[in-house]
């Protein structure tokens, strides 16, 4: 099973992630990060195919995709 990890401290909330996951595995999280912003979280690992979308699109490089 594929797994993304966020960094929170790199993410500034574009959510440019959340509008390129296919299976919308990634959402805006509810609660601010230490720099201000309202990360993406991954929200539904379980129906992630590792795709590698939301890598590609990121464009603080803050998204990290194990298969």
């Amino acid at each position: 099973m594929p797994r993304i990890e966020v960094n929170e401290q790199l993410c500034k909330g574009c959510y440019l992630c959340v509008k390129a996951c296919p299976k919308q595995c990634i959402a805006k999280s509810k609660n601010f990060s230490k720099t201000g912003y309202y990360p993406a979280v991954m929200v539904k690992p379980e129906a992630c195919i590792g795709c590698k979308m939301c890598f590609m699109v990121c464009p603080d490089v803050a998204i990290t995709v194990e298969k």
